[in-house]
């Protein structure tokens, strides 16, 4: 009985495909296939990395409670609304940077400025 193949397996393999037809396919087709590449280029970055996992935990240290990430987005926001949170709350401001860099390290790492605030610091 084989085991269940695991999604970074079928990802590679569709990637891997897509990447052999690109050569054969021109114009719309080609355009699509580069398309259909990135994206799951995408989503097997967004499975290693778990970026959803990093922004609860940030979330849950700057509102000091547990929640599901969208209860905690909802709580800091009604909170930066009202002022009761705001850019000097401890923490705050990095816990924001990094769930950005997150987001970033997902979607396009290539971005130059998120390059430039994830390198290490150089004395």
């Amino acid at each position: 009985m084989a085991e269940q193949i695991e999604a970074q397996t079928l990802i590679e393999a569709v990637a891997g495909f897509l990447a052999e037809l690109e050569g054969e396919l021109s114009g719309r087709r080609a355009f699509h296939a580069k398309v259909a590449q990135n994206a799951l280029a995408i989503v097997a970055r967004e499975l290693a990395q778990a970026p959803q996992a990093t922004e609860q935990a940030l979330l849950a240290g700057v509102m000091v409670a547990d929640g599901d990430l969208d209860g905690l987005r909802a709580g800091l926001c009604a909170d930066l609304r009202s002022g009761v949170k705001h850019a000097d709350t401890p923490g705050l401001v990095d816990a924001l940077l990094a769930v950005a860099l997150a987001k970033c390290a997902v979607d396009n790492p290539r971005y130059a400025t998120f390059k430039r605030l994830a390198a290490p610091a150089t004395s």
